[in-house]
């Protein structure tokens, strides 16, 4: 008498119908090959966690988030996610142009009585529904650098510290950015350039912030190299790097 196939082998199905055969992943150029993450024994506030192909602006506007984290500049914030915030959000009281003029006019004031403090700064934008912690882009510059980034998520981190009103909280990669560039500092080699995501997660890591990590579009076209859904990535990925097997 034949066994009853165990619960390991009963085949699963994705959709209904013949869409698997349909829907083959080779046939999109935007994807990703995700790969399980990290194991070991669970604890909280020991990771970030990655959103890959999730709708950044949707999941905010669902009330997903209480506090989004992204780049202000006293320029231009016109085609930021900041602007788009203030424009989507209906009991936003916060334009773009009020956005840049409010980041100004903290410049203004910074240069004049706070000249020597370190930046970035973080100002807040409370659009009643949803608060925004942006870090405010240094003075004269027109991008970001991995020590600004650093600084400014150790300030993030303080502004979220013993406040669950705040969380859950996610923020932008700050690659692939329209209106605040992430480059590498300094004059080696990759100054200028973007650096790796890998080191925008390690430098978020490394200030204290354990929120969502949001990529950009344009990272959504890797599906020739295997993405993790969290960081640290599982140490196979170091030893694979230093040629062990």
């Amino acid at each position: 008498m034949p066994q009853p196939a165990r619960a390991s082998e009963t085949p699963i199905r994705l959709y209904d119908g013949d869409a698997e055969s349909l829907i083959r992943a080779d046939q999109f150029p935007d994807r990703v090959s995700l790969l399980p993450g990290a194991g070991g024994k669970l604890s909280s506030g020991q990771r970030l966690r990655i959103l890959w192909g999730q709708d950044m602006l949707r999941d905010i506007l669902d009330g997903r988030y209480r506090t989004v984290v992204c780049g202000v500049n006293d320029q231009d914030n016109s085609h930021g996610i900041i602007a788009q915030l203030c424009e989507l959000v209906s009991t936003s009281q916060w334009s773009s142009r009020s956005v840049t003029s409010y980041a100004k006019l903290f410049q203004e004031s910074v240069a004049v009585h706070a000249a020597h403090d370190r930046e970035p700064y973080v100002l807040k934008f409370d659009l009643d529904s949803v608060l925004i912690l942006a870090l405010l882009r240094p003075r004269g510059r027109d991008h970001f650098t991995l020590d600004d980034l650093s600084r400014g998520f150790v300030t993030v981190n303080k502004m979220l510290a013993d406040r669950r009103d705040r969380l859950p909280v996610c923020t932008v990669s700050f690659l692939n950015a329209r209106a605040n560039k992430l480059v590498m500092g300094g004059s080696g080699a990759g100054a200028g350039t973007e650096p790796s995501f890998e080191n925008v997660l390690k430098t978020m890591y490394h200030s204290g912030f354990r929120g969502d990590v949001y990529t950009s579009p344009a990272m959504w076209r890797f599906g020739n190299v295997g993405v993790f859904p969290s960081y640290p990535f599982p140490e196979g990925v170091e030893r694979m790097r230093d040629g062990s097997s």
